[in-house]
């Protein structure tokens, strides 16, 4: 079966990409990996480009298309939005960002501080609102993970992490719409010894965990409220072809977990991570038998937050 994303386009991302985007550190931690009798090894793309791994496949996406685009549109709850902003401005091309008007004003601003112009819509709107703008201004749509150069962007992360750190035995990404978790899977089945991945999902809009469980794509959960809102969109169809055949995981997780990961990174690795970067620690915690003795490769997808969960951590 022809997939939508080989290795081979992985690896050509990272060539394209290269001038425009950071190869992030890999932090560890010997509390944690005391904690789960684990080896786990972070990457830290909350210090990428833009704050978020997404920076790779909107780069991807955007340095491909052809001379004479005249801009770009994206529908996105924030750090892909960021994403296709700074992307555009490499190409010196306008960009629309379509966002739900519950998105954090830091990531508002931030989309607006590349040059772009925000608009605003009910989060059940966004694709209807982004093909609108696309209509009025004749720009290109870059889907936020249902689009093969962005999946394969996606996946430079983990192939730089197979780099940096040899001998995983897992990698663990958070999944929403399956773009970073896709491309993991592309790297690692490729690997001369295939490495399963799997993916981290709040309880609150579990539709990766289902979808893949009964082998159809499921609609997304409606009016999802979790405080990874990265994570809020609906798994789709290219990555759930490329997980389904590469038969990876999905472990769900409490949004109390979530706190208590952020809280860790924080406190105990002085790392700045948005919730929705947080869930992969929160699954290593919540099934830590399924990790014992394994070396663990975990994307930490971003760090883009105004901290506000604070308040709620300390109610914990």
């Amino acid at each position: 079966m022809t997939l939508p994303v080989e290795y081979a386009d992985v690896e050509a991302a990272a060539l394209r990409i290269a001038p425009f985007v950071h190869r992030t550190p890999v932090f560890t931690s010997s509390t944690l990996d005391r904690e789960l009798g684990a080896s786990v090894f972070f990457k830290a793309e909350n210090l990428q480009k833009v704050g978020a791994f997404k920076a790779r496949g909107a780069t991807n996406a955007v340095l491909q298309l052809p001379d004479g685009t005249s801009g770009v549109v994206t529908h996105s709850s924030g750090n892909h939005g960021q994403a296709v902003a700074y992307a555009a401005a490499i190409r010196n091309l306008p960009a629309w960002i379509v966002m739900p008007r519950t998105a954090p004003q830091l990531k508002v601003d931030a989309v607006r501080s590349y040059g772009a112009e925000v608009v605003l819509c009910d989060h059940a709107d966004r694709e209807t609102a982004a093909s609108e703008v696309v209509q009025r201004t004749g720009a290109v749509l870059i889907h936020p993970f249902d689009n093969a150069s962005v999946i394969a962007g996606q996946g430079t992360a983990t192939l730089e992490l197979i780099e940096q750190v040899g001998g995983l035995d897992v990698i663990v990404t958070p999944i929403g719409g399956g773009g970073l978790l896709s491309g993991a899977a592309t790297v690692a089945a490729a690997q001369e010894r295939a490495i399963p991945v799997i993916g981290a999902e709040p309880f609150a809009v579990d539709e990766a965990f289902r979808s893949l469980r009964s082998g159809r794509r499921l609609a997304g959960v409606v009016h999802p409220v979790t405080l990874a809102d990265g994570l809020l969109t609906g798994i789709g169809a290219r990555p759930f072809a490329i997980l389904t055949a590469h038969g990876a995981d999905v472990i769900r997780v409490t949004e109390t977990s979530i706190l208590e990961a952020a809280l860790f990174h924080l406190q105990r690795m002085k790392l700045v991570v948005e919730p929705s970067g947080a869930t992969p620690l929160a699954a290593l915690r919540t099934t830590p038998e399924r990790f014992s003795g394994r070396r663990v490769g975990v994307v930490i997808s971003g760090g883009n937050t105004d901290l506000s969960w604070l308040e709620a951590a300390k109610r914990l």
